[in-house]
């Protein structure tokens, strides 16, 4: 074991792929030379060559179009795009030729490609830097959508993303790139550099796509979130005494709903959190699909918590950033409700 950031989790994945498989390549903006604006590719084309990890020009559809015309021929690319609010231009790439494929092709042809990205806000990005899209991809057939919340679960996601033949959209939560944090809005975005949060094995591993995480187990309330909300909510779990039940999605697409079934059905209450705008968000899913098989197991009506339905706001990140206050006064409303 190793004690790695997510950001030298990730970069362990990639290295670790570079080296066992020759068809691996690396492509975004920056991610050669640079090692990528937050250092996730560092040194890895100087130790495998520009003609492994290449420099792209800023065109993120022409990313994305390289990557899909890589994968039909054989290679597995993992392609970068440098924050998910610029993912949008390679939108329809993603949606009308990378997810449909295997399908269009009637299974003759596919590609493996794994498109990361970072999202989320707690950096003071603002609204071009700060976006949650993971909704927007988990609605399209063809895609696995996965987004983790620690480095264990980060290496070994990205691993089998990078083995999978489907493709794959991976959203890295860069709230918590260095580290987590206690889930308090208050404190500033970590710096850069900072202490390694996580022990993680330095050789080959993989987590399954598809497998929710239970990360605490309780039999009060079931908290039913992902990425960086993972640590708030069980933050805020913390500051109320509560046995709360976390439940950590980590993949959108495929989803694990026998898991979240078991916990509700045992707990009868249920928060889902997220970080990304409430309206047409990913927890409507989740709560949908935990109100249609657990209706009669429910002691109060399911909550979402989620961030405003507005643009993400620079100068008060806080108040839209859906923080430890906000989960823990849901929290309440779900226990104080008459069963």
């Amino acid at each position: 074991m190793a004690q790695m950031n997510m950001i030298q989790a990730l970069n362990s994945a990639m290295d670790i792929m570079l080296g066992r498989d020759p068809g691996v390549v690396i492509l975004g903006e920056d991610v050669g030379f640079f090692g990528g604006v937050f250092r996730v590719t560092d040194g890895l084309q100087r130790k495998y060559g520009e003609h492994r990890v290449l420099d792209t020009p800023i065109a993120e559809g022409g990313i994305v179009a390289a990557a899909i015309g890589m994968g039909v021929n054989g290679l597995r690319p993992v392609a970068e795009i440098q924050f998910a609010d610029y993912i949008y231009p390679a939108y329809d790439q993603i949606v009308s030729e990378l997810a449909r494929l295997r399908y269009r092709s009637a299974g003759e042809f596919f590609a493996p490609v794994t498109i990361r990205t970072p999202c989320g806000g707690g950096i003071r990005g603002g609204q071009t830097h700060s976006q949650s899209p993971e909704g927007v991809f988990a609605h399209v057939s063809g895609l696995k959508v996965v987004m983790p919340s620690n480095p264990y679960d980060a290496k070994g996601l990205l691993i089998s993303a990078i083995e999978d033949d489907d493709p794959v959209v991976f959203f890295e939560p860069k709230r918590i790139y260095n580290g987590p944090f206690d889930g308090d809005p208050n404190k500033p975005a970590v710096p850069w550099s900072t202490h390694p949060k996580g022990d993680v094995p330095e050789g080959y591993y993989t987590v399954p796509i598809g497998k929710c995480d239970v990360v605490r187990e309780g039999g009060d309330v079931t908290i039913v979130t992902y990425g960086t909300m993972v640590h708030v909510c069980e933050a805020a779990a913390r500051s109320l005494g509560l046995d709360a039940e976390i439940i950590d999605v980590r993949t959108m697409v495929p989803l694990d709903v026998e898991t979240l079934v078991n916990s509700v059905q045992k707990t009868g209450r249920c928060v889902v959190a997220h970080e990304a705008t409430r309206f047409g968000g990913y927890g409507g899913e989740l709560s949908a699909t935990i109100q249609e098989e657990c209706f009669w197991h429910l002691e109060a009506p399911i909550l979402r918590v989620a961030g405003w339905d507005t643009p993400y706001p620079h100068a008060f990140e806080w108040e839209y950033f859906p923080g430890q206050a906000r989960v823990a006064a849901a929290l309440r409303t779900v226990m104080e409700a008459a069963a």
